[in-house]
């Protein structure tokens, strides 16, 4: 069974490329996104890790912390890290998890409780290992998704994802489709007219049920 939304995500001790982590320690009071890999050196992988690097100062600035998975060990996500620091033309210094018992990958359900790793594997062997996971300070899911190998995920929307996310829970909203900081939010249903013009101010009646404002500055 799956990780449900709002499930405490499986808390584990596991080796990355820059030391041992206890994964609720290592989030302590931060937002986290785990972000999964099914083999180094490919080339989709390649690219997301880069991304992921460039966007190191956008993570900061939303108190999030970013880590990799990869089902291969310490020492060959050491080396994959000059080809993801060459490609994304700055450093990777988030951690890569080394899930070679594919301890994590199944903890999380990215994999069945009877896989393994055969001889001579190829990415196939574990291409379910392509999922994000946005994990509240809480230590709650909040967001997972899951991609196939051959379309590399986007991290724009990883980024949009997870400020809509932070806003709701600061602000007890919702977000429309397509959503942007700045734009207008969605009041909740539960919530009387009166309740809410006296805590956003203004709002727009679309609809009986769908009313919408702007968040305070």
């Amino acid at each position: 069974m799956g990780i449900r939304i709002n499930e405490t995500v499986p808390n584990f001790t596991a080796e990355t490329d820059t030391g041992t982590i206890h994964f609720h320690d290592w989030i302590g009071d931060n937002w986290a996104i785990l972000f999964s890999h099914p083999k180094d050196f490919t080339p989709v992988c390649t690219t997301e890790f880069g991304a992921v690097a460039k966007l190191s100062d956008e993570w900061a600035k939303r108190n999030t912390k970013v880590i990799g998975i990869s089902v291969d060990g310490v020492e060959d996500h050491k080396k994959w890290k000059k080809d993801i620091d060459k490609v994304a033309g700055t450093a990777a210094t988030f951690p890569i998890i080394a899930d070679e018992g594919l301890k994590v990958s199944k903890a999380f359900d990215m994999l069945p409780a009877d896989a393994y790793l055969p001889d001579g594997r190829t990415p196939a062997d574990s291409e379910t290992v392509r999922s994000v996971f946005i994990i509240g300070p809480d230590k709650k899911l909040k967001l997972s998704m899951t991609y196939p190998m051959t379309v590399g995920r986007n991290f724009a929307e990883i980024l949009r994802a997870l400020d809509g996310l932070q806003t709701s829970m600061a602000n007890g909203v919702s977000m429309p489709a397509n959503w942007e900081v700045g734009q207008d939010v969605i009041i909740p249903a539960t919530m009387s007219d009166e309740a809410a013009k006296a805590k956003f101010g203004k709002f727009e009646k679309v609809l009986p049920y769908l009313r919408t404002t702007k968040i305070p500055s």
